[in-house]
C-alpha cells in the first residue's frame, strides 16, 4: 500500500516540455513512474522521446485522461499561468493534482483550492512543494528516488529540503509514502489529512511529521494527533533558532509573539504524546528507537 500514490497510478504532466518539466520527468520515469501524457495546448498531437519512451502531449488535461487513463497530474508551470493549468485540471476531475510550481500567488491558491473544494473531485498537494514518493512505486515531483526506499514510514513534510534529510537519515528502514505538502499560507493537502491517511494505511507502521514556525497548522494536527492518530508520531519544527517577528523562508514562516514558535509547537506536539527532535537527525534517532520498539 502506499497513500495517495501507488504503482497503478498513471500521470500526466501539465507544462512537460518546458525546461523543468521535462527535466523532471525524465527523473519520474527513471524512478518507475508511469507517466502516460504530457499536456501543452500549443504542441498538442506531438510526441515527446523521453528517455527513449514516446510520450504523447494533447490539449487538455481532460483529453490526456480520456486517452490514457491518467488520474494524477504533476504540474510544472509558471506561476503566472498555474491557477488556469490547476482550474483546468479540476474541471477534468482528475483526483490528484500535485503543484510543484513556487512563487504562486497567494490569491490564486485560495481560489483554486476553493474551487476543488467544491468540486470535491480532485485532491491538491502544494503548491510550492517537491512532491510525493511512494518509493520503488511511484514518483509524482521533484524528491530524488535514490535517496531511500521502500518501507513502513509515513512522512509529512512543509519542507522540501527536509524532506530529502529525513529520507536520507532513515534511508535503511525507508517509507510507504513521503509527501511534501509545502509552506505557503495556503495549501491543499495539509498535516492532518496525511496524518489521517497514514492511520488507514495498513502498511504504515509510524509516522514523521516535520513543520516549521509560523502559522498554526502543527498545534492544529497536535490536536488531531490527541484525538485521532494511534500510530507512532515523531516530530520535527524548523526554526527554532529564529527571531521572532522575521519572516523566515517560506511564505508561512511568520512569527508573532508567542503564536507559531518551534518552542509554542514543539509544547503542543508533545503533549499529544509525538516525540520531538530538537535536529532532523535526533528526530531519525528518535523514530530508530520507535520502530525497533514496536
Amino acid at each position: 500500500m502506499a497513500i495517495y500514490l501507488t504503482q497503478d497510478s498513471k500521470v500526466l504532466v501539465q507544462g512537460m516540455t518546458g525546461s523543468e518539466g521535462m527535466k523532471h520527468t525524465q527523473r519520474m520515469l527513471a524512478s518507475g513512474t508511469n507517466i502516460v501524457a504530457g499536456v501543452n495546448p500549443r504542441k498538442a498531437g506531438e510526441s515527446v522521446d523521453v528517455d527513449g519512451k514516446q510520450i504523447p502531449v494533447f490539449g487538455s488535461v481532460a483529453e490526456a485522461m480520456t486517452e490514457t487513463g491518467a488520474d494524477v497530474s504533476v504540474v510544472f508551470v509558471p506561476p503566472a499561468f498555474t491557477k488556469a493549468a490547476v482550474v483546468e485540471a479540476i474541471d477534468a476531475e482528475i483526483p490528484l493534482c500535485v503543484v510543484i510550481t513556487e512563487g504562486v500567488p497567494v490569491h490564486d491558491t485560495a481560489y483554486f483550492f476553493a474551487y476543488s473544494q467544491q468540486s470535491g473531485k480532485t485532491r491538491i498537494i502544494g503548491p510550492n512543494c517537491p512532491g510525493l514518493i511512494s518509493p520503488g512505486k511511484s514518483n509524482a515531483g521533484i524528491i530524488p528516488a535514490t535517496i531511500s526506499k521502500a518501507g513502513r514510514i509515513g512522512l509529512v513534510s512543509k519542507s522540501g529540503t527536509l524532506t530529502y534529510q529525513m529520507m536520507y537519515e532513515l534511508r535503511d528502514l525507508g517509507f510507504s509514502t513521503a509527501v511534501g505538502i509545502g509552506g505557503d499560507p495556503i495549501i491543499g493537502t495539509t498535516h492532518i489529512d496525511c496524518l489521517q491517511a497514514f492511520e488507514d494505511d495498513p502498511e504504515t507502521d509510524a509516522i514523521v511529521m516535520i513543520g516549521e514556525i509560523g502559522g498554526d497548522a502543527e498545534e492544529r494536527a497536535a490536536a488531531y494527533i490527541a484525538e485521532n492518530i494511534t500510530k507512532p508520531v515523531v516530530g520535527y519544527v524548523a526554526g527554532f533558532t529564529a527571531p521572532e517577528g522575521k519572516t523566515m523562508g517560506h511564505a508561512g514562516a511568520i512569527v508573532s509573539g508567542s503564536a507559531g514558535t518551534a518552542a509554542a509547537k514543539q509544547e503542543a506536539l508533545e503533549a499529544a504524546g509525538v516525540k520531538v527532535g530538537k535536529t532532523p537527525s535526533a528526530t531519525a534517532r528518535l523514530m530508530r528507537d520507535v520502530i525497533e520498539g514496536l
